[in-house]
């Protein structure tokens, strides 16, 4: 009792050096560090506190640390310590585990020496590939033409810059780069991520304009202040634009850089979606009639996988700077394959790959990982990726899923990939398949994107039949 009560004082008097033996032992197994929501989650346990009071205090929705970050840092520690962990068994766990896998000759690398801790392991061996790349990371492939477009448009007042891909295309990504890039300028920046909202919040107009209102007003250290300017009268859409304009705006010298990453959540609320759209539209408009709004800059991020109708003049996606990220070309895939440490040079390797994955970004990295650390070779890659088992298989199950829901998109897809050469297709459905990078489009024709989609989609209804 003795032993593990001076083995637990230790371990709570020494949080930080807990952490860098898990983040170290993180990284031997060739996963990534703690990020930072992980390490607020993993302080917050340590303090006994609930995840609402965590998130509160972090700044973050509850929904998103309970239901996203949790089950994800809970899974990969779980596998670090060989036992199933949670937050009601996290403390225990880890502090036994620490204090008997690392003995004082053994002590974990220091922060200080370890410096950028994703810099680190990525320097010494690729991690998984999983979500946006970090700032430091070596193995971000630049889009240089995008990104100085992008980095020209940021300097304009008043701009708005749209950028839209489907998922796992790197859009985050690039909004690291440009915010890094505003931040650099002098620029005050705001980042938003709308997974980070509840869906009670989306769904109600009112409550939406003033989530954005209070996080825009604490991530610039300033009273939220609602209640000041919010008029039952006026409306919430007038509401919220007085309070940028009156308030935020006013209150500042410098441009402010607004980036909302995955506005394609709120698609999923039609009504509140056509409310709020035309709202940052005509904050765009206004910076053409009023000084104070061309202090603000806009970055629209969003998926083009979710469809709802909106009327073309009502919404910001027609005007601004349009950015669609496209997937990677040959000479692209051949330099990220040199950053991942293969000398494919010339050969026939980039070829298949290319054939096989079409340059979709996060299937090439996701590739090239697997292949940098020697557990599969490319012609064993090709046996097994049109399988629910291969490496792919999230990625596949997540679009197959889709198309269960849309019988119509399946049928026209299965179409595609049974044709031999490429085929006309309703436009309405052409339009769907491409906006989830499934087929190809040229001119009134389409064809699948790559082999590996054939290959399963083939067999997938098949086995239907």
């Amino acid at each position: 009792m003795l032993n593990y009560f001076c083995v637990s004082t230790y371990n709570y008097m020494n949080l930080d050096y807990l952490l860098e033996t898990v983040d170290a032992q993180l990284i031997e197994s060739r996963n990534r560090p703690l990020n930072p929501a992980e390490i607020i989650i993993l302080r917050g346990i340590w303090q006994y506190k609930t995840y609402n009071q965590i998130a509160i205090e972090a700044g973050y929705s509850p929904g998103y640390l309970t239901n996203v970050v949790a089950p994800e840092l809970f899974g990969r520690l779980s596998e670090v310590i060989g036992q199933h962990m949670s937050k009601k068994n996290c403390r225990v766990l880890l502090e036994s585990h620490v204090s008997t896998q690392v003995t004082p000759e053994t002590k974990p690398v220091k922060q200080e020496q370890l410096g950028n801790p994703a810099k680190v392991s990525q320097d010494t061996f690729p991690c998984y590939p999983s979500g946006s790349i970090p700032l430091e990371s070596p193995f971000y492939l630049k889009r240089s033409s995008i990104e100085e477009q992008v980095y020209r448009e940021v300097e304009k007042p008043g701009a708005l810059i749209r950028i839209k891909a489907p998922r796992e295309m790197g859009k985050t990504s690039l909004l690291l780069r440009v915010i890094d890039h505003a931040n650099s300028l002098g620029c005050q920046t705001i980042s938003l991520n709308l997974e980070q909202v509840d869906q009670a919040i989306l769904s109600d107009l009112n409550q939406l304009l003033r989530w954005l209102c209070v996080n825009i007003a604490r991530q610039l250290k300033r009273k939220p202040m609602l209640d000041e300017f919010w008029d039952e009268d006026l409306g919430s859409k007038l509401s919220c634009t007085l309070y940028f304009q009156e308030y935020l705006l006013e209150s500042i010298n410098t441009p402010l850089i607004l980036a909302l990453d995955e506005v394609n959540q709120i698609f999923e609320h039609p009504q509140v979606a056509k409310d709020f759209l035309p709202l940052l539209r005509s904050w765009y408009e206004e910076a053409k009639r009023l000084p104070i709004w061309r202090k603000l800059r806009l970055f629209v991020v969003h998926s083009t996988e979710i469809y709802v109708p909106l009327e073309l003049n009502q919404s910001p996606f027609n005007v601004g700077l349009p950015i669609q990220l496209e997937c990677f070309t040959h000479e692209e895939v051949q330099q990220l394959a040199k950053c991942y440490g293969l000398d494919w040079g010339d050969g026939e390797e980039i070829p298949k790959l290319m054939a096989m994955v079409g340059g979709h970004p996060a299937l090439v990295h996701l590739t090239l990982y697997h292949l940098s650390i020697g557990k599969i070779t490319l012609s064993e890659l090709r046996e097994t990726t049109p399988t629910t088992m291969g490496i792919y298989r999230n990625h596949l199950q997540r679009h197959w899923a889709t198309l269960e829901k849309q019988p119509e998109l399946a049928t026209a897809l299965d179409t595609v990939v049974h044709a031999s050469t490429p085929v006309a297709l309703d436009p309405i459905l052409t339009h769907k398949l491409s906006s989830m990078g499934l087929i190809k489009v040229s001119g009134d024709r389409a064809a699948v994107s790559c082999d590996l989609y054939r290959q399963f989609f083939t067999k997938r209804r098949s086995s239907q039949i």
